[in-house]
């Protein structure tokens, strides 16, 4: 029988991964492959005077040092972003191409300056020391104010004044009569620090090139197969067909994996010019180093509200930095994402926005869980607790009175949301945390000496990643069905919920249903995995093959039956003939006609989907050291109808602990020179499941009415909601002792001066 939406059966990939058959890229066997190690600058912003490789050439066993002017020799070019426009307007952002390897100058800490490939690991190791570099230290800068000011160092002509993008969107005029006009206006600088994503897997590479059809093929750990292979094919001036990428299992990505690096190209080109097999695995320490780190966000915002507390206008003016390079779309995380829902789920007449995104000698930024929709939610809620503590408001009364009713709304942007009840999962989250019981829990924190505080937070973020997708049914003769996706699993149980789907469609049992993805010789395009996509797009893609393929079964099965096709009722994988006991299985006629129900089915998106919830979180404080314990943590989230609520509730989790993990410990740090101080674990802190309480959370499900299944996204919205509820509670907790802001994680150092702070 066929698994419903809804069920839950247990992750079918588990029993492969928890016995070691994953196929994760460093276990796979690639016999006589150069090893690559990538030598990588130790300034932050340098001339590159000089670079000597004959030692290194001379050490046993290398077979070749590239750099920068065996590129320029064969003419292969540098990455580009993936978006280099604003996606609204069509403006081109300010960029300087990234070089896959640096030629005359590096721009941060960790970027590519030679590759080295030898027999063994150890020996490129060696080769790589041996390397002599000459250089000319030049002047850093580190945030993005300080990039943008004036005699600020710069980074590069392509971008004067280091400024990669300027957006002005939303009535600033309406803004400014609604705050002329405002009983209360208040104001806040909110930072939301950067963090380094830290995937299980590392990055890696294995490139091997056929001389045959001279074609590449690259196995990867990565997120977006086809974005790879078509930026690497840019760099390698060669035609994306020309490239072939395979990605069996991916051990997490959490967006560090999602956009292309140089050397994914560097590889490819090193296996071409070689005739060797090249494999390259980031190290943990090249990880904090080079991978794309994310948020690193400032805005200086405002909230206007009447005397009884409506909210008239909002008023941002963001800063973000983008690291040394345009990554991927980072640029359009900006004008798309950040400006698509200012203002969450509440009602706000007026916003205005204004955005800049500068170039800093920093990590490039990518994206993590909730890029832009993260920042731009926790500036509003941050702002509502301000409100609530400067103007005499009660803080859930003030969310309650301005929330946006149910059902569709357009924002004042022009963002339509499709569905949503904001109201009731407010109130179900509120219900559900226990607001009653909070004195009395305070009140036993303060008789052990501690102080406990609570916030909350609502969250919506939009979901749907890159706007095509496809999938194809090929049904086998053993009465098997393959389903081929361009989405791509890196741990969410695609291969138990996309079966699941697919049979509640077909009525076949899902066990008959074999997922077939991470490989872009499969299909023609694939979106792979980004912004909680691969459930809507390639589940809407699977909605729209399975009528195709029952239309096309039904003529089918009228010949076979000897009735009209108009007779004949489809449920539980059978034709049936009506008024009579006539009936003929769908596999029956796969079976019976080899090829003929094979579908291929693309989908293009003309709309998002829109997860979205309410959190509410109690920590404990201990005012003498500073250590901050998440005591509780209630949530309750609507992700549209649930495949698979025991996936969706492991989804939410992970998402819930990583929003804790900025909120409590993480923090990426570089001095004011430009050296990364966070490059290990023993400075960068990932929560642990002792700091973690047993979550509680529950779901309301309003289908989302953009798609045919009424999913939404589930693998990031909770992250948008945690950080600024967390932030929230902490200062609640922090307010008697007169603590009034917190910039960074909330680790016990920072608390402590925070209150040491306050004290003076």
């Amino acid at each position: 029988m066929a698994s419903p939406l809804g069920a839950s059966p247990v992750r079918r990939e588990d029993a492969r991964f928890l016995t070691g058959h994953g196929a994760y890229l460093d276990d796979l066997p690639f016999p006589g492959a150069l090893r690559a190690v990538v030598l990588r600058s130790p300034h932050p912003h340098a001339r590159l005077l000089g670079i000597a490789t004959e030692a290194a050439r001379a050490v046993p066993g290398v077979a070749a040092v590239l750099t920068a002017s065996d590129l320029a020799a064969d003419g292969i070019g540098p990455l580009l972003p993936t978006a280099p426009a604003n996606p609204h307007t069509g403006a081109p952002f300010a960029f300087a191409p990234q070089p896959l390897l640096a030629a005359d100058l590096v721009r941060y800490v960790g970027e590519p300056v030679a590759l080295v490939l030898a027999e063994t690991l150890a020996q490129a190791q060696d080769a790589a020391e041996r390397i002599g570099l000459a250089w000319e230290p030049l002047p850093a800068v580190t945030d993005a104010d300080a990039a943008l000011a004036p005699g600020a160092p710069r980074l590069a002509a392509e971008a004067p004044g280091n400024l990669a993008l300027a957006s002005e969107i939303g009535d600033a005029a309406a803004v400014a009569r609604a705050f002329a006009a405002a009983a209360h206006v208040v104001r806040l600088r909110i930072v939301n620090h950067r963090i380094i994503t830290n995937p299980m897997e590392p990055r890696g590479v294995v490139a091997v090139h056929d001389p045959t059809d001279g074609r590449t093929t690259l196995h990867l750990s990565s997120q977006s197969l086809y974005a790879v292979r078509d930026a690497a094919a840019a760099a390698l001036g060669c035609p994306p067909l020309a490239l072939r990428v395979i990605a069996p299992d991916v051990g997490g990505g959490f967006g560090a994996k999602n956009f292309p690096y140089p050397e994914q190209a560097l590889c490819a080109w090193a296996a071409r010019r070689t005739g060797r097999a090249v494999k390259w695995i980031a190290t943990r320490s090249e990880m904090f180093l080079a991978d794309h780190q994310a948020r690193d966000h400032v805005a200086d915002a405002a909230l206007a509200l009447d005397a009884a507390g409506n909210f008239l206008a909002l008023e941002v003016d963001s800063r973000a930095n983008l690291g040394a390079f345009m990554a991927g779309g980072s640029g359009a995380v900006q004008t798309f994402q950040y400006a698509h829902l200012p203002g969450g789920v509440y009602a706000i007449p007026a916003i205005a926005l204004r955005i800049r995104a500068a170039y800093t000698n920093t990590a490039p930024i990518g994206v993590t869980r909730g890029p832009g929709f993260a920042e731009s939610n926790a500036i509003i809620e941050r702002l509502i607790d301000a409100a609530a503590r400067d103007c005499g408001f009660d803080r859930i009364a003030l969310r309650r009175r301005n929330l946006t009713p149910p059902g569709p709304y357009t924002n004042p942007l022009g963002q339509t949301v499709d569905s949503g009840d904001f109201p009731g999962v407010f109130e179900a989250a509120l219900a559900r945390a226990d607001l009653a019981g909070f004195p009395v829990r305070r009140a036993a924190s303060a008789a052990r000496g501690r102080r406990r505080g609570l916030g909350l937070a609502c969250h919506i973020k939009a979901t749907g990643g890159a706007p095509r997708e496809n999938v194809e049914l090929r049904f086998r003769p053993d009465g098997g069905i393959d389903l081929l996706t361009g989405t791509q699993a890196i741990g969410q149980g695609h291969e138990t919920s996309f079966p699941q789907i697919l049979a509640s469609l077909l009525g076949v049992p899902p066990e008959t249903i074999a997922l077939r993805q991470g490989d872009t010789d499969l299909l023609p395009l694939g979106g792979g995995h980004g912004s909680s996509r691969a459930t809507y797009m390639a589940g809407t893609a699977m909605a729209r093959a399975a009528e195709r393929v029952i239309a096309k079964a039904r003529s089918l099965a009228a010949a076979a039956l000897a009735v009209p096709a108009s007779d004949l009722g489809f449920a539980d994988g059978w034709f049936r003939a009506a008024g009579s006991n006539r009936a003929i299985a769908l596999a029956a006629l796969a079976a019976a006609a080899a090829g003929a129900l094979d579908t291929y089915e693309v989908f293009t998106r003309e709309a998002m989907t829109f997860p979205n919830g309410c959190h509410v979180v109690e920590v404990e404080i201990d005012p003498e050291t500073g250590a901050v314990a998440l005591d509780r943590h209630t949530a309750v989230d609507d992700y549209g109808v649930l495949v698979n609520p025991r996936l969706a509730t492991g989804q939410a989790h992970g998402a819930i602990a990583q929003g804790a993990g900025q909120a409590l410990r993480e923090a990426a740090v570089y001095d004011p020179a430009g050296q990364p101080l966070t490059g290990s674990f023993q400075d960068y802190a990932l929560p642990r499941a002792a700091d973690l309480p047993a979550f509680d959370l529950g779901f309301a499900a309003t289908p989302c009415a953009t798609n045919p299944l009424g999913v939404k996204g589930s693998g990031e919205a909770a992250t948008v909601g945690v950080y600024p509820a967390i932030v929230n509670a902490v200062l609640d907790a922090l307010a008697p002792l007169g603590v009034r802001d917190l910039a960074g994680p909330a680790t016990p150092d920072a608390i402590w001066r925070a209150i040491r702070g306050a004290d003076a």
